[in-house]
C-alpha cells in the first residue's frame, strides 16, 4: 500500500513539471530532448533579446558626408544625412532659423513645396532636396533622429549667385574676314563648372561643323575661350555662353561688309574709324573758318 502511494506521489510530481511553461522562472533552464536519431535538441528561447539592448546596433551619424554645403541660386541643393541602425526611429528635418520642421521620414510638413525628402530603401541616407534654392534658404539646418535622448547632426547651407561675364562690350561690330574672339569667365561658383556651353542664337556651337572655330574651356580658372575664324555676315548673332552651374551671359556680333562703317569695332578698329572721321570734320571746319576770315578782309 505504501509502495503504492509512493509511486502515485513521484508520477504527479514528474506530471506538474511537464506541464510547467518554459519562461516559468528565470533559474529553470529547459533540459535537453531528443531529437531526429537521439540528436540532443536544445529548447529555443521564447523570444530574442531586443535589438537596441544591443549597444553596437544603436543608431549613429556617418560622418563621411559632408556637413557644410554650397549652392548657386536657382540650382538644387541636397544636404545628405546618413543614419547607420536606424531602426524603427524617425529622421526629421528642420530649420534651425525658424525651428520649422520641414520633414518627417518621407513626409513633408511645410508649404513650401521645395522641400522634399529622399530616401532609398536598403540605404542609410536622408537627404533634404531644396529644389530652385534661393539666397534666403542659406542657414543652418538639423538632422534629428527619434531617439531618447534625441540625436542631432547640423549641416550648413551657403546660397550663392554665379554668373557668366563674357569679357568686352555687349555690342561688337566687326569685318567680314576678321576672327571673333570671346572670353567668357564664371564668378561666384561654389565649384568649378562641368561644362560651358556657347550658343549662337539657339545653336549649340561647340561642336558646330563650320570649322574654323574652336572652344578652349579651363575648369580650374573657370574660364571658356571661343574664337570664330574669318567670320562672315552668316555668323552674326547673338551669342550666349552657358556654364552648368551659373547664370548665362550674352553678346551681340555684327559682321559688316567692307564699305559699312559701324559704331563700335573689336580690336580697336571702331576707335580708327571714329578717329579719322573726328579729323576730317575738323579739317573742314579750319577751312570754312579760313574761307571766312579771307572773304571779310
Amino acid at each position: 500500500m505504501c509502495r503504492a502511494m509512493l509511486i502515485v506521489a513521484v508520477l504527479g510530481v514528474s506530471i506538474i513539471l511537464a506541464l510547467l511553461p518554459v519562461s516559468c522562472g528565470e533559474a529553470y533552464a529547459a533540459p535537453p530532448r531528443a531529437g531526429v536519431e537521439g540528436i540532443l535538441e536544445r529548447v529555443p528561447p521564447s523570444r530574442p533579446a531586443p535589438m537596441w539592448d544591443q549597444p553596437l546596433l544603436k543608431p549613429y551619424f556617418d560622418n563621411s558626408t559632408s556637413s557644410r554645403v554650397i549652392s548657386a541660386v536657382g540650382r538644387t541643393a541636397y544636404l545628405h544625412c546618413r543614419v547607420k541602425h536606424l531602426g524603427d526611429r524617425a529622421v526629421t528635418w528642420i530649420r534651425k532659423q525658424d525651428v520649422h520642421v520641414l520633414t518627417v521620414g518621407l513626409f513633408t510638413y511645410t508649404t513650401d513645396d521645395r522641400f522634399t525628402a529622399l530616401h532609398s530603401e536598403s540605404s542609410d541616407d536622408w537627404t533634404l532636396r531644396i529644389a530652385s534654392a534661393q539666397v534666403s534658404d542659406s542657414g543652418t539646418y538639423e538632422c534629428q533622429v527619434s531617439t531618447e535622448p534625441k540625436m542631432s547632426r547640423a549641416f550648413k547651407l551657403q546660397v550663392v549667385e554665379a554668373e557668366a561675364h563674357v569679357a568686352g562690350p555687349r555690342e561688337i561690330h566687326m569685318m567680314s574676314g576678321s576672327n571673333i574672339n570671346l572670353t567668357c569667365s564664371v564668378t561666384g561658383s561654389p565649384e568649378p563648372p562641368q561644362y560651358i556651353y556657347w550658343y549662337r542664337g539657339t545653336t549649340l556651337i561647340n561642336y558646330s561643323s563650320r570649322g574654323g572655330i574652336s572652344v578652349v574651356t579651363d575648369k580650374h580658372s573657370r574660364t571658356s575661350r571661343l574664337v570664330v575664324t574669318r567670320a562672315t555676315t552668316e555668323d552674326s548673332g547673338n551669342y550666349t555662353c552657358a556654364p552648368a552651374n551659373a547664370e548665362p551671359a550674352s553678346v551681340s556680333v555684327y559682321i559688316l561688309n567692307a564699305g559699312e562703317h559701324p559704331a563700335a569695332m573689336q580690336g580697336g578698329e571702331s576707335t580708327s574709324v571714329h578717329c579719322q572721321s573726328l579729323l576730317a570734320l575738323l579739317l573742314i571746319g579750319s577751312a570754312v573758318a579760313k574761307f571766312h576770315d579771307l572773304t571779310t578782309r
